[in-house]
């Protein structure tokens, strides 16, 4: 066990015993870590299959070609037309400009900066931008930024495992309740608790 799976273990009788039975949750990704880059491509890849998605995302990329991800000012200046012909829907064209524009005001910090900043600032900045909401942006404290202690008590994936790993049904508030044992490592009994239900979604 890494040193998350041994603190829940010990925090959590429930815990210990389905910990040794999934894939240990990864203590570091490499990924998507810049917000601007990782906030386009979750907008991308709302309410759609993966496979659909990550086909959209590749025909969004491959309109500039000559680089491997279009800046703040290419997003803004290209016609919505031609995003709507690579598959986004007005919705998520307006999203992306936002999210675009939200860079060059200097709200969505670069990727230097904004390691420096605690998980609900993240949250706090990241969420003024069109189409990002709370979640959106845990999936990216947790899986691009490698956060440990982060909880997404309104995911129904985490919420149903939770609720079978403990033998009871939780809300979201009891969930973020008694999360808190789980306190430092609160990332990883999520990732646990979408084990639990195969229905982990990684940003």
């Amino acid at each position: 066990m890494n040193p998350a799976e041994r603190h829940l273990a010990k925090v959590c009788p429930a815990m210990k015993k389905v910990v040794a039975r999934h894939e240990p949750y990864p203590l570091k990704f490499e990924r998507f870590k810049d917000p601007y880059r990782a906030l386009v491509r979750a907008v991308v890849y709302q309410q759609l299959s993966g496979k659909a998605a990550a086909t959209i995302h590749g025909r969004v990329l491959a309109l500039w070609p000559d680089k491997k991800h279009p800046d703040p000012e290419d997003l803004l200046e290209v016609k919505p037309e031609t995003l709507r012909g690579a598959g986004l829907s007005r919705q998520k064209i307006a999203a992306m400009k936002d999210i675009a524009q939200k860079r060059l005001d200097g709200i969505i910090p670069h990727q230097r900066s904004i390691a420096h900043l605690p998980d609900e600032a993240i949250i706090e900045r990241l969420t003024q931008a069109k189409g990002v909401g709370r979640w959106t942006v845990e999936m990216y404290l947790m899986f691009s930024l490698g956060r440990p202690d982060v909880l997404p008590i309104d995911d129904l994936g985490v919420r149903k495992g939770a609720s079978k790993i403990l033998g009871r049904e939780l809300n979201a508030k009891e969930l973020g309740a008694y999360g808190e044992r789980w306190v430092p490592w609160r990332s990883a009994a999520a990732w646990h608790c979408w084990r639990a239900t195969d229905t982990v979604t990684m940003e």
